[in-house]
């Protein structure tokens, strides 16, 4: 284990966090919340100090293993984090440190759910930095590290394969370093665009930035108690819409686009597979509402927006879907599952794994017809790998443990059976809002501080792909190889 590097790395990421925290604190200034300056100034030091003196940590070996860019993502995220709700902590804004921590991993993992009863009340400062986390955390820090920080790129594979969502990550161009300035790059101009659309729908400038972090990222956090609801603004939603669908999409895809690769962006099976069941829920939704709301139209515009929020784990919502009916309602909860692309900036399983998942059990029972047969799993007419394939399995598996343990860990609160699976699902799948309790109109401050804790934890292996986190609990991590 290569602990110089590790700390090496650490430190700067806390300096990366302390210069992100500045442009909250001039947020609170401008709209002059002076009570605000010691809640940001205070972390901002810590992590100046911290991180200036790690950064000073001289590497003896400059080799990087794929644990160690594990360590480092699973590390670097609860220290991000810890730091990041001492704002919170400090103002007594939230004051209890299990709340404080839990809005700020939701934040920064993009899941968007919260123990803020009225959202409403909390200080321009503090409702900037709450979006401005989600946004922070929808590419990822690490990949934003790596952009703007020199490191080789044998270390920079592995922090981004280790912090990226997807089954699968590979370099754009030759150098990672590139391919994160890159996603970055597109990352950026995608908000931009975003932002001037959401102001020319007439939103205010306040909340025109701060729900543009929370869409690009697909964090969801929101500034109104009732969520997008509140603005009664269609064209608004609409905006909103179709930047979670975008957002949703591989950012290769992308690049493949502007590079002049239309054909081979065309052919992305995952995005073809995400349209589809986008497609899909949206229709089957819209005729089930069709006799709730007795007009196409709204029906149509409800499903549409409710869906692509819920399949890009962005957790937005427009209308209570909670009193949907149970047939709408579990077309929600398999799309809690699944979540959008890989390579995006959402949560969930992703499509990709299981488009995996469902051609290998074809493989597998095609074998059992003909047990000699030789066949190889193709993705994008790509052929994949035997590691990979096994890998998706294992983190099924994982994936579906960590939800039953979840469940029967909150479930000691007393609260109903629908209310535990969906937080649990929620928090390990980054969506937000679940069914019940933690409906859209409800939210996670029903839960005792053990399970907001739990809670966290599963938001933070949901965003790190569950292995990062895992390791850190495992005593042959930290042996020497």
């Amino acid at each position: 284990m290569n602990w110089r590097k590790i700390l090496r790395v650490i430190g700067q990421l806390m300096k990366l966090e302390a210069i992100l925290m500045v442009l909250p604190l001039l947020v609170a200034l401008s709209y002059r919340e002076s009570d605000l300056v010691l809640p940001f100034l205070i972390p901002i030091v810590l992590l100046l100090g911290i991180g200036f003196a790690l950064s000073l940590i001289k590497v003896k070996h400059k080799v990087t293993h794929s644990r160690d860019g594990l360590v480092i993502v699973g590390l670097s995220w609860i220290i991000l984090s810890f730091f990041g709700c001492l704002p919170y902590l400090i103002s007594k804004e939230i004051p209890s440190f299990s709340s404080a921590f839990f809005e700020t991993v939701s934040g920064f993992t993009t899941t968007g759910a919260s123990i803020i009863n009225d959202v409403e009340s909390i200080s321009k400062g503090l409702l900037f930095w709450r979006s401005f986390t989600n946004w922070i955390g929808g590419m990822g820090v690490l990949v934003l590290l790596v952009a703007i920080i020199p490191n080789n790129d044998a270390e920079s594979i592995h922090i981004i394969g280790s912090e990226s969502p997807g089954p699968q990550v590979g370099k754009l161009v030759a150098k990672m370093r590139v391919t994160s300035r890159i996603l970055y790059s597109i990352y950026f101009i995608m908000t931009i665009i975003l932002l001037i659309s959401l102001l020319l729908t007439g939103m205010d400038v306040f909340d025109s930035i701060v729900n543009t972090f929370a869409t690009a990222g697909t964090g969801g956090f929101s500034i109104k108690n009732l969520s997008i609801e509140s603005y009664n603004n269609v064209p608004a939603e609409i905006v909103i819409t179709i930047f979670m669908f975008l957002f949703g999409i591989n950012f290769n895809v992308y690049y493949f686009l502007i590079i002049g690769y239309i054909s081979r962006a065309l052919r992305n099976e995952e995005v073809k597979w995400y349209l589809i069941i986008v497609i899909t829920s949206i229709l089957l939704i819209t005729i089930n509402l069709f006799s709730l709301y007795s007009d196409f139209t709204q029906a149509l515009r409800f499903s549409s927006f409710q869906v692509v929020s819920i399949i890009t784990t962005t957790g937005f919502s427009t209308t209570n879907f909670d009193l949907w009916p149970s047939f709408s309602k579990s077309i929600l909860f398999l799309l809690m599952f699944s979540g959008a692309c890989a390579s995006s900036t959402c949560g969930g399983m992703k499509i990709s794994r299981f488009m995996i998942l469902v051609k290998s059990s074809l493989r597998e029972i095609k074998k059992l017809l003909h047990p000699r047969r030789v066949s190889s799993l193709t993705l994008d007419k790509k052929v994949i790998d035997e590691g990979t394939i096994r890998n998706v399995g294992v983190f099924f598996f994982l994936y579906m443990l960590i939800i039953l343990i979840g469940t029967l860990i909150v479930s000691i609160d007393g609260h109903d059976m629908i209310t535990n699976i969906t937080a649990v699902l929620s928090s390990v799948s980054n969506i937000g809002p679940g069914l019940s309790l933690v409906g859209p109109y409800g939210n996670y401050s029903i839960f005792s501080d053990i399970s907001k804790l739990v809670l966290s934890f599963i938001m933070l292996a949901g965003r790190l792909e569950l292995f990062p986190l895992l390791l850190l609990f495992f005593g042959r991590t930290y042996k020497s190889i």
